[in-house]
C-alpha cells in the first residue's frame, strides 16, 4: 500500500491515462481509513519475505509502499540499515512508532514509488509487500526499484494473485466502482507472465506461491474490520447508495464464503501470493 508526492500537474494528452489523478483518488483510497489495522496481521508475510531473501546484517535496505512497516520491521529486526517510505505519512508515524517500541533504528521517509528520491545502485536490497503492485504506473515503479538497487542486490516483492480471496475482493470492488480506464489491474503484479514484461532486464526472477489466512471472528467481523479501515473497501461503501450498499455486502459474503475453509463460525479464508526475488 503505496503513496505519493506531488507531481507536475500537466494535462495529460488524449487517450492517455491520468496517473496524477488516480495516484491522488488513491492516495486519498488508502489515507481514508487506517490501513495499519489490517497491514499488522499480515506481519507474517513480511517475516517469510525477508528470510527468503537470506538478508545480512549491514545491508542496506529500502522498502517501499511500506505501508505500517511489516517488511522495514522484518529487515530492521536482522540489524538491517532500513530505510521505509510510503507516500501516505500517518502510514509511515504508524511504523516509526512500531520501530521505537521494539528499539530499532529505522529511516522513515515519504516518498512516492514511481519516482523515488535516492540515488542510483543505493540499496543492497529492495523490499515491497502488498504495496508497490498498488502503483498507477507499473512499468515506471519497476524502473525505479530497479534503479535505487545496486548491481548484485536483490528485489523482493509480496503480490496478491488475482485468483486469490484479495484479487478476487479488488475484482468484485471493481464492478460497484470502476477503475479509471486504461489502467492495469494491480493483480497483475501477482503473475510470471507480468513480472517478466516489469523486470525482464533483471538477471533472474523467482516466483513462488505462497498463501496467507486472514483469521476473524466471524464474516461479519470481516466485514467491518475492512469497511471501517480498509481504505478501498472503506470508500467503495461510501461512494454507493444505501441499496447498492447492501448488494456489495452480500457479494463479499460470498466470496469470503467460496474461500472460507473454517467450519465453526470463525473466518480462515486463504489467500494466494506470490513471493518474488529479482535478482539484478
Amino acid at each position: 500500500m503505496e503513496t505519493a508526492t506531488v507531481l507536475e500537474k500537466t494535462a495529460p494528452a488524449a487517450g492517455r491515462t491520468d496517473f496524477v489523478a488516480l495516484k491522488q483518488r488513491q492516495q486519498g483510497a488508502w489515507a481514508s481509513g487506517n490501513y495499519a489495522v489490517v497491514g499488522t496481521t499480515l506481519q507474517i508475510v513480511g517475516e517469510s519475505l525477508c528470510e527468503t531473501l537470506d538478508l545480512r546484517a549491514g545491508q542496506t535496505v529500502l522498502d517501499v509502499a511500506a505501508g505500517n512497516g511489516n517488511a522495514t520491521l522484518a529487515a530492521a529486526r536482522r540489524w538491517c540499515r532500513v530505510t521505509s517510505t510510503d507516500y501516505v505519512p500517518a502510514l509511515l508515524e504508524r511504523g516509526r512508532a512500531r520501530a521505537e517500541a521494539e528499539g530499532l533504528d529505522v529511516t522513515f521517509q515519504p516518498a512516492d514509488a514511481e519516482a523515488l528520491p535516492f540515488d542510483d545502485e543505493s540499496f543492497d536490497a529492495v523490499v515491497s509487500t502488498f504495496g508497490v503492485m498498488f502503483t498507477p504506473d507499473q512499468d515506471q515503479a519497476a524502473r525505479e526499484m530497479l534503479r535505487v538497487c545496486r548491481r548484485g542486490g536483490k528485489i523482493g516483492m509480496a503480490n496478491w494473485t488475482p485468483d486469490g480471496f484479495v484479487g478476487q475482493l479488488f475484482k468484485l470492488l471493481g464492478t460497484y466502482v470502476p477503475p479509471l480506464p486504461g489502467v492495469k489491474s494491480p493483480a497483475l503484479w501477482g503473475t510470471k507472465a507480468r513480472l517478466d514484461e516489469l523486470f525482464g532486464a533483471a538477471r533472474g526472477i523467482t516466483a513462488t506461491p505462497r498463501s496467507f489466512a486472514f483469521r476473524y471472528r466471524s464474516p461479519e467481523h470481516w466485514l467491518d474490520v475492512f469497511r471501517s479501515w480498509y481504505g478501498p473497501v472503506h470508500k467503495a461503501f461510501a461512494s454507493l447508495p444505501e441499496d447498492r450498499q447492501s448488494e456489495l455486502e452480500r457479494d463479499i459474503f460470498a466470496l469470503i464464503g467460496r474461500f472460507n475453509r473454517a467450519d465453526d463460525g470463525t473466518v480462515v479464508a486463504p489467500s494466494d501470493y506470490l513471493e518474488i526475488v529479482v535478482q539484478k
